[in-house]
């Protein structure tokens, strides 16, 4: 009995052995006999098995063989491991071979616990089982095991697998401990938040990307496009965000992101709409429209204010009709004020567009003449634009003629017979630096002729003669470094205006002693030269007509004075055949 015993056993162990060796591999177990401490002819002798489609249980038994001697072979492990996973790779997730392989990895673990490819693969299958917390404290343990400057090869596959899988609360620990070593990875983060409607967390995120002192995000993303991000995060989920004050955060954004004003000012109100705090969002409307410097801004604004107000009447309205009769007259209260705040912000709208533009270029006189006819019937308020106006005029950047702001001021008065309130305006205005000597003469010529209409001619000649006093300095007129009141008395322009007025009001000596200064001051033009001589002619001076055309022709030159010798030979011919004739 004990010889069938024996007998059977030795029938076992070779039917194993037939299972693990052939005749072939005779001669590379005798290699590895001769040379046991050497890899290479282990690695020959797998190869030769691979090569030969050897059963994988002989391949694993060899590869277990080598594993015993060169247990701290990477390379040997590595191929091993593969190898297994290439045989279960298609088997599904709860087959006990996947356990098997798992089994392999943590033997292999002991000796190679610093090998990221090793621990990258083992999480890999530990995903792909779908075991969730072992998968995550493979993670940990990858992490544990390997230096710091090899985590950044385990932290990219330990977020993908926790953003997998429905743990928020587990991946926003993971992404925090991310975040230590690679803080790029923040707006994946904040993706992920919102994602899962943690909008809280995700603003804070935002708020320190916003922070960051970098031109772009690791997405390529500017600092203007975070921050309007964290803006719109803000303004449309109030009730969901309370660790931030959006106030201060959409404010700080108006006044860094110029270009986007507008925008902001309506993420603040829709914040306070949504609240709901409909007073404090009015407030923010209001603000918003005395604030923006653009166009583009205003209308953005007022057109979501405008259909705001018209919300709230609509609302006012709905609740009038379900409300009870103890509170009609109330409700009806509510619903007036609502009525007449949304009129009155109708009616507003050109002046409010007005200020606008005032506010883009303050130097811009058309559109200050304009906002004085928008407050027609309210003189108050327009003697304080015409105020406003000419204070904060700079004549150098002027948009217009500052000059016919103050002319427009003074017959202001003027209409309202306040004719020393105009005549003050005119004073002062004279006194103002003008960019050009024209604009000077032309508010001397508009202030004679507000005098000219209430004082008389006297009065006039006495004003024209001031403004045409000439300087003690002689300035230049075309010296632009010296003050127009100084250059102001060879304006042909006031001379031109004071000879007309002595035409039509005064004496032929007192008009003859304004062209002679014309003349002396060598400002005149042909027609002026032509003019005069008319005007001598027409009174029977023909000789000093005579005299004016010499003078003038003294003063051009070819061709100009061709105009003069034309009229000049002309009226001599004529004035000469009638002498002979008489």
């Amino acid at each position: 009995m004990a010889t069938e015993v024996e007998s059977m056993e030795v029938d076992n162990t070779a039917t194993r052995y037939s299972e693990y060796f052939t005749d072939e591999d005779l001669p590379y177990e005798e290699n590895i006999n001769r040379n046991p401490n050497d890899l290479r002819p282990w690695q020959r002798y797998i190869d030769d098995k691979l090569k030969r489609k050897a059963p994988p249980k002989a391949i694993k038994f060899l590869y277990e063989r080598a594993l015993k001697i060169f247990n701290r072979s990477y390379k040997l492990w590595y191929a091993y491991l593969k190898y297994r996973r290439r045989l279960i790779y298609e088997k599904p997730p709860t087959h006990m071979a996947w356990g098997h392989l798992c089994d392999a990895y943590e033997r292999c673990l002991v000796f190679l616990n610093k090998m990221p490819r090793i621990w990258l693969d083992y999480c890999d299958i530990m995903v792909r089982r779908g075991l969730v917390t072992e998968s995550r404290r493979i993670f940990d343990r990858a992490l544990r095991a390997l230096p710091v400057t090899q985590h950044n090869r385990i932290w990219p596959q330990y977020t993908k697998f926790v953003t997998s899988h429905n743990v928020p609360e587990t991946t926003i620990r993971v992404y925090r401990r991310y975040l230590k070593l690679k803080p790029a990875v923040r707006e994946d983060f904040v993706d992920y938040l919102i994602g899962i409607d943690q909008l809280d967390e995700a603003a804070n995120q935002l708020a320190i990307l916003v922070n960051e002192d970098s031109k772009a995000s690791a997405k390529g993303k500017t600092t203007h496009q975070l921050w309007m991000e964290l803006c719109n995060l803000i303004s449309k989920n109030p009730n969901k965000i309370h660790t931030l004050k959006a106030d201060p955060i959409i404010r700080q954004g108006i006044h860094r992101y110029t270009d986007q004003v507008g925008i902001l000012w309506l993420a603040l109100a829709e914040y306070y709409t949504r609240i709901p705090n409909f007073e404090r969002a009015r407030d923010i409307y209001e603000e918003a429209l005395v604030s923006v410097s653009t166009v583009r801004d205003f209308s953005q604004i007022f057109d979501a204010y405008s259909k705001f107000a018209e919300r709230l009447v609509s609302i006012k309205m709905t609740a009038l009709e379900k409300a009870k009769a103890s509170e009609t007259e109330d409700k009806e209260l509510e619903l007036e004020l609502y009525m007449t705040r949304f009129e009155h912000l109708i009616e507003r709208r050109p002046l409010l567009l007005n200020s606008v533009l005032l506010r883009q270029n303050p130097n811009n006189v058309h559109e200050w003449l304009n906002r004085v006819s928008l407050y027609e019937g309210f003189p108050t308020k327009q003697i304080e634009t015409y105020e406003d106006a000419v204070t904060q005029i700079q004549p150098k950047l002027q948009t217009g003629k500052l000059c016919d702001l103050w002319i427009s001021f003074g017959k202001f008065y003027e209409k309202r017979n306040e004719l020393d309130n105009a005549r003050k305006i005119f004073e002062r205005a004279i006194a103002v630096n003008f960019v050009k000597v024209d604009d000077l003469a032309l508010v001397w010529s508009e202030y004679a002729e507000f005098i000219l209409r209430h004082s008389g001619y006297e009065e006039t000649v006495k004003l024209l003669k001031r403004a045409v006093a000439s300087s003690t300095r002689r300035a230049n007129f075309f010296d632009e470094n010296e003050a127009v009141q100084h250059r102001v008395y060879k304006s042909l322009r006031l001379w031109s205006f004071y000879a007309d007025v002595e035409e039509s009001f005064g004496t032929v000596d007192s008009c003859k002693a304004v062209y002679e200064k014309i003349l002396d001051l060598r400002i005149a033009t042909p027609q002026i030269v032509v003019n005069y001589a008319m005007f001598l002619e027409e009174r029977n001076y023909f000789e000093d007509a005579f005299k004016a055309y010499e003078k003038g022709i003294g003063i051009f030159r070819w061709p100009q004075v061709f105009d003069i010798w034309n009229v000049y030979l002309t009226k001599f011919i004529e004035r000469y055949v009638r002498w002979k004739e008489a």
